[in-house]
């Protein structure tokens, strides 16, 4: 089973916008599959620009922006600079914004992020590389962003700028209520971005209040404008950005009104465009290389179903001719036959037995195109869950995780980071409190004392959002660590299978991360190759704030092609759940898993398990102020009514899941 990968060439799925396309999207807007392809594809286009405009003896302006989306552009540059000789020797570069104050070396300076993420790795010379100042006294703000805007000028003016977005639609750091008009200058952050951002800081309380960044009016100047964004939890504002009237709560919108400035997203981002959420509003599907397929059929039957909240076997003739489905009627047939045929299918996913049983067939339709003759037959399963961090296993498919155990599998679960970084300062003294007091009851003399002064010393003085020294990152992660196997056990796993696989991406000490390396790949190969499972569960959102879900499960696709051609990886089914951020949608689901109101309350419990996660996590993310085992259950109960809805059976909770196809 391998992923499925492409090189800079690769063509994006969607380029817009088409004539008719354009009645919706506001500017153009290019799709990648993966944002890797995306990536690429920007980075050869800058690149391409530097080496014409040297060619013919010019520099090259550069607006750049921070944070996790441009990295992959980044890598790629860098890459081009050592194996291809790309030289960026005439390139000038304007950077959008800086934390205010800020110190040029604090490991959340934007000064730091582009020397590690770009400036150290290529030949820009240093005297053309230009970012806010974070240091300045406030009264000499006003006067440094006036010669900012001036520098730029003096430089002839941005060629291409390439920008990120957040979750409030903005664009640099111009938030809700920024002008098309408005300049470089001090703003105060809006709570979102402030919440966004705690991870960077290890907790919102110690993110800056302000920061200096160049205005929409700045970025609207430049000659040229990439925007990127990738993930499905972009996908909201992407949407508001591209085809809503341009509004000043949204300053990505003024893009609108730029000659020259397009939305490069991948196809994650891209799920709540029109033309991907209900492409038959938008016009001839035939326009976009469409068919009705049977998933594409299963989504907009299900779509209409609950625009009109009508159980799906209800539906009428003249419910698809009067909500733009007439295309669908005269390829498949009468609302009856296509009704009945898609209620199936999804009837189909539905099953208590995620792994099958003695004598018991699992009647799960998507199995049907990778299953072998026999297969639902073998009893007991070797199934391996992957948890991306310690605590993803019980809240994205607690309930199915117990199911599994209690059916009599040979079930794993392998903690691919320590999570170490998510843990209170607070909870670590805590247990290290408690370690000395054991010591001393017990009449010990070790080396605890020592490690705990030293561990003290270092809280006592420690600054905000600096790293852990490694005997604290040790506690932490022994915390999370011992709240695993916990969870684990409770579930219903042998201790011989609580596997905790430290991937070695993940042990900075920060929440910024390594790239994916082949020790990862090969630690988490090996454990797939001494288990052997017919099943592997894995986490497959993208929408995690940090990034870690969607290393890991590189991670998970790399180890499965290095063994796509043993006997037994040929028929391993990978099953992909959600986490704590998002859920798949109906019509995406191959495996509905139903859970009782008992196992709803067991699943809470082995959340509970993770007591340094309770109540109030270090990094909930965004602004959602429920816990990890609220949002879950919540979750799953929005399935199981949608399910309902779509008039399916009844449940208490539904997990979802869908079948990673090669």
């Amino acid at each position: 089973m391998t992923q499925q990968t492409s090189d800079a060439t690769t063509s994006p799925i969607y380029r817009g916008p088409l004539p008719h396309v354009q009645t919706v999207e506001r500017l153009p807007v290019t799709v990648y599959e993966q944002s890797t392809d995306a990536s690429r594809a920007v980075a050869r286009e800058i690149a391409d620009l530097v080496g014409e405009r040297a060619a013919a003896g010019k520099t090259t302006v550069l607006g750049l922006a921070t944070g996790s989306t441009p990295v992959g552009v980044y890598d790629e540059l860098i890459r081009l600079h050592r194996e291809e000789g790309v030289s960026f020797r005439t390139v000038v570069t304007f950077n959008l914004d800086e934390y205010y104050p800020m110190e040029p070396e604090a490991l959340q300076s934007y000064h730091r992020f582009m020397r590690e993420h770009l400036f150290d790795h290529v030949d820009i010379p240093a005297n053309q590389i230009h970012i806010p100042d974070g240091t300045l006294p406030r009264e000499e703000i006003l006067a440094a962003c006036g010669r900012y805007e001036e520098m730029i000028k003096e430089a002839g003016g941005i060629d291409l700028q390439l920008l990120g977005i957040g979750r409030t639609g903005h664009i640099g750091f111009n938030e809700p209520g920024s002008t098309a008009e408005s300049r470089t200058r001090l703003i105060t952050l809006d709570t979102v971005t402030r919440a966004d951002a705690a991870s960077d800081f290890f907790g919102e309380s110690n993110v800056p209040r302000q920061a200096i960044t160049m205005g929409v009016g700045s970025i609207l100047d430049a000659r040229k404008v990439i925007l990127l964004a990738f993930g499905e939890h972009k996908a909201p504002i992407v949407k508001r950005a591209v085809e809503e009237a341009p509004s000043n709560h949204v300053s990505a919108s003024a893009l609108q009104g730029h000659a020259d400035a397009r939305f490069v997203l991948d196809r994650a981002a891209a799920d709540q465009l029109t033309r991907f959420q209900a492409p038959w509003v938008v016009g001839p599907l035939s326009s976009m290389n469409l068919t009705w397929t049977e998933p594409l059929t299963r989504k907009a039957v299900t779509w209409l179903a609950l625009k009109l909240g009508k159980p799906v076997l209800k539906l009428t003739d003249a419910d698809y001719n009067e909500h733009d489905l007439q295309d669908l009627l005269s390829n498949r047939g009468r609302a009856y036959d296509i009704n009945i045929d898609v209620f199936r299918a999804m009837q189909d996913t539905i099953t208590g037995w995620p792994a099958g049983g003695p004598g018991h067939k699992r009647r799960v339709r998507a199995l049907s195109a990778v299953q072998r003759p026999g297969a639902v037959e073998d009893f007991p399963k070797r199934v391996v869950i992957f948890s991306p961090h310690p605590d993803d296993d019980v809240i994205s498919m607690g309930g199915t995780f117990i199911r599994l155990c209690e059916q009599g599998h040979e079930v794993h679960v392998a903690y691919q980071t320590s999570g170490n970084i998510a843990v209170w300062d607070e909870s670590a003294d805590r247990h290290v409190d408690f370690v000395e007091e054991f010591e001393k009851a017990f009449g010990g003399g070790g080396t605890a004392g020592s490690i705990a002064h030293k561990i003290r010393e270092f809280l006592r003085t420690k600054s905000p959002g600096a790293v852990d020294i490694p005997e604290l990152q040790m506690v932490k992660g022994l915390i999370r660590r011992t709240e695993a196997r916990a969870g684990a056990r409770y579930s219903g796993v042998k201790n011989e299978h609580i596997h905790f696989l430290d991937l070695p991406f993940y042990e900075t000490g920060r929440v910024r991360k390594m790239p994916i390396g082949p020790a990862d790949i090969a630690i988490t190969a090996k454990l797939l190759e001494d288990v052997k499972p017919h099943q592997v569960y894995a986490a497959g959102d993208l929408s995690d704030p940090h990034g870690t879900h969607r290393v890991c499960l590189q991670a998970i696709f790399g180890a499965m092609a290095e063994v796509a051609e043993r006997d037994w990886a040929k028929n391993c089914e990978l099953w992909l759940y959600r986490g704590a951020w998002q859920e798949w949608e109906p019509h995406e689901i191959d495996m509905a898993v139903p859970l009782s109101p008992e196992e709803v309350a067991r699943k809470r419990t082995a959340i509970f398990k993770h007591e340094s996660q309770k109540d109030r996590a270090l990094f909930p993310g965004a602004t959602d102020p429920r816990e990890f085992w609220q949002r879950a259950e919540d979750r799953n109960r929005e399935t199981a009514r949608l399910y309902d809805q779509l008039g399916l059976p009844e449940y208490e909770a539904i997990e979802g899941f869908v079948l990673h196809r090669s």
